[in-house]
């Protein structure tokens, strides 16, 4: 006990606290586990046989806690993370937040309670009452948090949305309509930012008659543009955040007898693999989202490993693919 009592004094915290951290370091606010931590290296304390122990805790269990686990968006992400799970002994156990509390709370209770060892957050929000202190050992993947400090793999969203409605401004649109997701996302901001960015470049103020707000399903891409029709407001294009949504406008586009692209643009966003069997295929701004679950399942590993990550946030890019849902505003097709 000689070596772990003097662990406690540098600390300056209780025997019991030291043999907690490092037994259950999840259960121990950061700012006790650093002091912890650091006293650790400082006098070589963790005998082998306890890093044995510790390790045998381990569930080999990492959640992936995505915002709607019915968007076909998520798939390409989970490949990653189960690709880089398996290589390291982990297996991925994907939930749904739904839009409730308690089903994320009950997640996260599971790691606290040491039925699964890490989690990685894509819904871009989170109850009130969790902070950094508070949470298990966490990684964000695209959908961030600007109120928490998780290591997080991201993109920008600013960006992406700006060189897609430059495309459709380069193809001499000005009138371009905007469906964005739910507005308390910080990646619907963002992306709405790109969106005004890009007009004000072009000297186009925004029309707010222009702008709406859907839910990243099909069925609020067909209502933005029903609703733009019964307003009989004047487009020529339609920058829609999601290709889901992007597919709805253009399934209600022709319900209303227009042809995409010749009467109406439409560029989405994600690449996903309906984008590419959409008729007209979609032009989209493609996520590289199995980079993007690889990159996050390896910060996990390193984070549950005890490593230092070389940076805490990995910024992957993204591009534009240019396929048929988007022509030049002259263009007639007979």
């Amino acid at each position: 006990m000689t070596t772990i009592r003097k662990v406690a004094e540098i600390a300056g915290v209780s025997i019991a606290t030291v043999s907690r951290t490092l037994a259950h370091p999840d259960q121990v606010r950061k700012e006790t586990r650093d002091l912890v931590l650091e006293a650790v290296r400082a006098v070589g304390f963790v005998p082998n046989q306890q890093a044995v122990s510790f390790r045998q805790r381990s569930t080999k269990n990492v959640v992936l806690l995505v915002r709607d686990i019915t968007n076909p968006f998520y798939l390409e992400i989970y490949r990653g993370i189960e690709e880089l799970a398996f290589a390291n002994g982990y297996r991925v156990l994907m939930g749904d937040a739904r839009g409730d509390d308690a089903r994320v709370l009950r997640y996260v209770d599971m790691v606290r309670n040491r039925q699964a060892d890490g989690l990685i957050l894509m819904m871009g929000w989170l109850p009130a009452g969790l902070t950094d202190a508070n949470m298990p050992t966490t990684v964000v993947a695209l959908e961030m948090l600007p109120d928490y400090n998780f290591p997080a793999v991201s993109v920008d969203n600013r960006k992406g949305a700006r060189i897609a409605v430059e495309h459709l401004l380069s193809l001499g649109h000005r009138r371009i309509a905007y469906v964005g997701g739910p507005s308390r996302l910080m990646m619907s901001t963002d992306r709405h930012q790109g969106y005004v960015d890009a007009l004000a470049a072009a000297g186009i103020a925004p029309d707010p008659n222009l702008t709406l707000e859907g839910d990243f399903h099909l069925a609020s891409g067909r209502a933005a543009v029903r609703h733009l029709h019964d307003r009989e407001v004047d487009y020529t294009a339609i920058f829609c955040t999601n290709d889901e949504m992007a597919v709805g406008a253009v399934n209600e586009l022709r319900a209303l007898g227009l042809n995409v692209p010749a009467d109406v643009s439409v560029i989405g966003f994600d690449d996903v693999d309906f984008a590419l069997s959409s008729d007209p295929p979609l032009t989209s701004v493609r996520q590289p989202r199995l980079e993007v679950g690889r990159r996050a399942m390896q910060m996990m590993v390193d984070l549950l490993a005890g490593k230092e990550l070389t940076s805490r946030v990995h910024e992957a890019d993204v591009e534009l693919v240019i396929r048929s849902s988007t022509a030049s505003v002259n263009i007639k097709k007979a």
